[in-house]
């Protein structure tokens, strides 16, 4: 080894890392290369009907316990901000404003998780003091739920 130059890692050491959580899951390796392939889309200039037909093909493919609330969640955040535009972010349903990703839905099966989470990025305006919540665990969706997340949407929109 050359001084000031760290070592090669071998193939075994990679995996090796990559066994004691040194390296990126299956899942997180799939998310990356899918944010890949929706910012080669975006170069392309994919239309917003091309995006919004991502979206509910990403959601069809989605187990049916997480497909039901993913298409929940689509609905009531389009009719609630319908400025917003859907597209994929990272392989998941995602929603923008001016260009930048608002709020998120992500499939508890996409990462092994026994919930689904609806997120909110840092442009949600969702502040309120000095710690506010940008991520909910969902199993399930009440009405309660479902004003409460229309809630939020409106609120996040600023």
């Amino acid at each position: 080894m050359t001084e000031g130059k760290p070592a090669k890692r071998t193939t075994a050491k990679r995996a090796a890392a990559k066994d004691d959580g040194g390296g990126f899951s299956a899942e997180e390796r799939a998310a990356m290369k899918a944010r890949a392939e929706e910012l080669r889309a975006e170069k392309r200039g994919a239309s917003l009907a091309e995006r919004e037909a991502q979206v509910l093909a990403k959601i069809a493919e989605m187990p049916d316990g997480d497909r039901r609330l993913a298409e929940r969640i689509h609905a009531i955040v389009l009719r609630t901000a319908p400025d917003l535009q859907a597209r994929l972010w990272y392989g998941m349903p995602a929603y923008a404003k001016d260009g930048k990703v608002l709020c998120f839905f992500q499939s508890g099966a996409q990462y092994k998780s026994r919930y689904c989470t609806f997120g909110f990025q840092d442009v949600a305006a969702l502040d309120e003091g000095t710690m506010w919540a940008t991520g909910f665990a969902l199993t399930d969706l009440t009405p309660q739920d479902e004003e409460r997340i229309a809630a939020l949407v409106t609120r996040a929109m600023g």
